[in-house]
């Protein structure tokens, strides 16, 4: 989306650039605004403490009606119907649930830790006009949400503010935007929206990875893609005691596994309200080892491992139930999200130059609806 500044708005009916009274527009706006206001909430982490996770608006409610009318309509339409609506909080988009789950966390560290700043710290990250921040934050307090920091930039790319923020790992519905984040470093998907999504658990935060390209470098991949099944394991059994360099959500998984041992430190480890999950299509005989001995190299912890060799992941995660699966390969994000999962694709590594030599692009599709 591409918002630009100084565009006449109107709220019930009034043109709000040719206002009667003295006051400055945005003040006429806020007065159909009747908020209702969380009180006493907890005070937000230092940022340099935190995790902190990066939505877009479009991510975190559904605002595929409101993306209609900018697409259609243009942006005018857009900042005007928005504002006439922004009393009107957004249903939950598909990362809501996943926000929800760090909130649960965040209640049980504050309870062990009441002095931590350990803790997920959510930043809404959108390119829309300041304008539609009212309706934004209308509907934050609506759903009851801990969302205090805000990046609103009014049609320029958020994604230079990402580095500002100590962001941990940012969660978009475009795709350029996504890559653009993964070009600076930042751990960062593309977010789908499943057609009914799978009810998830709210007081146990779980989150899913793919291996190759997603944890790990897309080095074996690559082998894969150029010679075939057999030369790949020939090279994972050669080069099991050899760690796989890291990949793009490997900080991410260090993130939760710091916070994970917080509760490891209090005696929680079966009760621990943080699951992670490796779900691959590697086989554990033949080329398991060198996966997990990636992640014991880096120190690092993963709760389950699913090694399918080949199956679809679909049913899998189905049965896992998580919040956010991440995978490099749309074919197993669209799996996932055609049985409940909502799922995020990572654009990176040697899959998605293979990709381009189609004539459809399935990594630039739109999110699934």
């Amino acid at each position: 989306m591409s918002l630009n500044n100084g565009q006449t708005l109107t709220s019930g009916g009034q043109d709000l650039t040719r206002s009667s009274s003295s006051r400055a527009p945005w003040e006429d706006a806020r007065m159909v605004l009747k908020p209702s206001t969380p009180t006493r909430k907890p005070k937000p982490p230092n940022p340099e403490n935190a995790v902190t996770i990066a939505v877009s608006s479009r991510v975190l409610f559904n605002m595929e009606r409101e993306q209609q009318i900018y697409e259609q309509q243009g942006m005018e339409e857009y900042i005007k119907y928005q504002v006439e609506h922004e009393t009107e909080p957004f249903s939950p988009g598909p990362a809501f649930s996943f926000v929800k789950a760090l909130e649960a966390v965040n209640t049980q560290l504050r309870e062990l830790y009441p002095e931590s700043e350990e803790l997920f710290d959510v930043v809404l990250m959108t390119n829309n006009h300041a304008y539609v921040g009212l309706r934004l934050i209308n509907t934050i307090n609506h759903h009851q949400l801990f969302i205090e920091r805000f990046c609103m930039t009014g049609g320029n790319s958020p994604i230079g503010y990402l580095k500002a923020y100590h962001t941990n790992l940012y969660l978009s519905a475009d795709s350029a935007k996504v890559r653009e984040a993964l070009e600076e470093g930042i751990a960062a998907a593309t977010m789908f929206t499943p057609e009914k999504m799978k009810e998830v658990s709210e007081t146990q935060l779980r989150v899913a990875f793919d291996g190759d390209a997603v944890l790990f470098s897309d080095e074996s991949e690559r082998i894969f893609k150029a010679h075939g099944l057999d030369k790949f394991f020939e090279h994972e059994k050669a080069h099991e005691n050899k760690p796989l360099d890291h990949g793009p959500l490997k900080c991410f998984l260090e993130a939760l596994g710091k916070l994970q041992k917080k509760f490891y430190g209090k005696g929680q480890r079966m009760d621990c309200p943080i699951r992670t999950y490796l779900v691959t299509a590697r086989s554990a005989a033949s080329s398991g080892t060198r996966a997990l001995k990636t992640l014991r190299s880096w120190g690092l912890e993963i709760d389950e491992a699913l090694f399918l060799a080949g199956a679809p992941k679909g049913p899998m995660l189905e049965k896992i139930r998580p919040h956010i699966f991440f995978d490099d390969q749309m074919f197993h994000v669209e799996g996932a999200a055609e049985l409940g999962t909502v799922a995020c694709h990572v654009p990176y590594g040697i899959a998605q130059r293979v990709a381009r030599k189609g004539n459809k692009d399935k990594e630039t599709s739109s999110p699934l609806k």
